[in-house]
């Protein structure tokens, strides 16, 4: 979701709120610098000081010198991959579905935090138990809260998952609102203001630890398949014995802060098939996912 990943939408600003990574065309050929670029979240100079020690350990595991640069938004990213004057960049999933259809790029690493302890999450469709609520059925009349129009987690993956289920989102409930945040949803089905509700598994456990909600107070309705997080990409025409050298330069990065999202376990190899899901669900919701810029 965003480095927040919840959005799709934030998959311009905000799923680049944690550093992309770009270098220059020949710049490690040429310079032998890698130019590693970064979308800042607030104040540039904060982001760049907080990169540092990825940076470093990026610089050590290739054998040459990164130099960040702070890039000015999202939308130039894919325009920039495509015309080659990035080589490697951070995306979300849905940036990264609509990259490919733009630009010959490809997904090779996907970060697994300490807090997730994983490379993909859930979509959750929850309810109180004591709400009689127990099947997706069960849900025909009922309130209902997505988080945003444009959530991955919290509106696409589980509106198109009820479309699947043979039920229509947009008939079916007796009322729909957008909360506009997981955590709003957790309280609402906590406190009973919502019938059910759709939440990021991660962030729900989020909520339970913070006590917005009693884990047994609840149930859960329905499950997403697995939803990959967000890749590192890079250009497939890049060289392959550099790709090799930053696959495994990114493989080596490891227990160092990462953006809002806690400590960094590492890197795993991915590859563009891992994102399947994301165009299966947008074919499922008819969405272009060129106009979702």
């Amino acid at each position: 979701m965003n480095f927040t990943r919840r959005s799709l939408l934030a998959s311009a600003p905000a799923l680049l709120s944690a550093p992309w990574v770009a270098l220059t065309p020949g710049a490690a050929q040429a310079a032998d610098v890698l130019t590693v670029g970064l979308i800042p979240s607030e104040d540039s100079r904060a982001m760049i000081a907080n990169s540092q020690v990825m940076m470093d350990m990026l610089s050590k595991a290739l054998g040459m010198p990164v130099k960040p640069f702070v890039a000015a938004d999202y939308n130039g990213v894919i325009e920039a991959l495509r015309s080659k004057r990035l080589d490697v960049a951070y995306l979300g999933p849905f940036s990264y579905v609509l990259g490919t259809t733009v630009a010959d790029i490809e997904a090779f690493a996907v970060a697994e935090t300490k807090k997730a302890g994983r490379t993909s999450y859930h979509s959750l469709i929850v309810a109180r138990k004591d709400s009689g609520i127990t099947t997706v059925a069960d849900l025909k009349g009922k309130t209902f809260a997505f988080v945003d129009p444009s959530s991955t987690s919290g509106h696409l993956f589980p509106k198109a998952g009820l479309i699947k289920a043979g039920f229509n989102p947009d008939k079916d409930f007796g009322r729909v609102i957008f909360s506009g945040s997981h955590d709003s949803n957790a309280v609402a089905v906590q406190n009973k203001k919502i019938d059910a509700v759709a939440i990021a598994d991660r962030i729900l456990d989020a909520a339970i630890a913070k006590g917005l909600a009693k884990r047994e107070d609840l149930v859960v309705v329905w499950t997403s398949d697995p939803i990959p997080e967000s890749p590192t990409v890079w250009r497939k025409d890049l060289d392959p014995a550099l790709k090799k050298r930053v696959q495994a330069a990114f493989l080596e990065v490891k227990d160092i802060p990462w953006s809002d999202q806690g400590l960094l376990n590492g890197f795993h190899p991915t590859n563009d098939a891992a994102y399947s899901i994301i165009r299966e669900t947008a074919k499922t919701l008819n969405l272009d996912l060129r106009k979702m810029k």
